[in-house]
């Protein structure tokens, strides 16, 4: 007969260890810990992105950054692990790298597993389609999305080349963006290019509800409300699943 360790039996220098690994990934991805939430109702992998999301250029110490080179391994590792049930992404970044976040949002979107976010504070510029990348997304009543063009920092080549290579970048966030919300085409575009809303500056800022009303959201919630949508998701991916066993047998 095999004894379950339980946390009273653990040694102190265990524990302490176990606290150690907990404030690293605390501290380098965000997270409490690298092992799901467990639940009766299902596993949860908690998955955060803050702050800036960083690309392969490095951004200043004093930056808070979610590192793309964090993510993606725990993208992959939560995916094959089988005692993760669904996803849950929290958002409060003001964009970031293009190619680094649309990269991030292409695994969540084929996760293969139930995913649900949940903007909080904001979900600005590449942060939008971090967003609506999840199965059912949630924004917070006071949280707020900036929908913009394509911005580029530092010495540009004024050529007819490099407003196509802008033009094909800003077609492939539209496009995405497009696949995963209910967002019309050309109201997309119309938030994008607005000119009266921002005094320095072309775009649309949403605060909560106006997202869900732009279509571009789904539901106005918190984190309640999102833990229970990521349930329900679950308990819908297992019915299927016993389904198709019995249907099998």
């Amino acid at each position: 007969m095999i004894a379950l360790e339980s946390d009273e039996s653990k040694s102190p220098d265990k524990k302490e260890q176990e606290n150690v690994t907990s404030i690293q990934a605390i501290k380098e991805l965000g997270v409490p810990s690298l092992q799901p939430i467990s639940n009766p109702r299902g596993s949860i992998q908690f998955l955060s992105i803050i702050g800036q999301v960083e690309g392969h250029v490095a951004l200043p110490p004093q930056n808070k950054t979610t590192k793309y080179e964090h993510v993606i391994p725990q993208l992959f590792a939560a995916a094959e692990n089988p005692n993760v049930d669904g996803m849950l992404v929290l958002l409060n970044t003001v964009g970031g790298d293009v190619e680094a976040g649309l990269a991030i949002a292409e695994l969540i979107s084929h996760f293969g597993k139930p995913t649900v976010s949940l903007v909080v504070g904001g979900g600005h510029s590449i942060g939008v389609p971090l967003a609506v990348a999840a199965d059912y997304s949630f924004i917070a009543p006071s949280a707020t999305m900036t929908i913009h063009p394509v911005r580029l920092n530092g010495t540009i080549v004024g050529a007819p080349q490099t407003y196509d290579y802008f033009e094909k970048m800003q077609e492939r966030i539209s496009d995405f963006i497009l696949m995963n919300s209910e967002i019309p085409r050309e109201r997309l575009k119309e938030l994008m290019l607005d000119t009266s809303k921002m005094v320095l500056d072309v775009g649309t800022l949403l605060i909560g509800d106006q997202a869900v009303k732009e279509k571009l959201i789904d539901e106005t919630g918190g984190l309640y409300e999102a833990m229970e949508k990521l349930y329900e998701l679950i308990a819908d991916t297992r019915k299927k699943k016993k389904g198709k066993k019995e249907k099998d047998k």
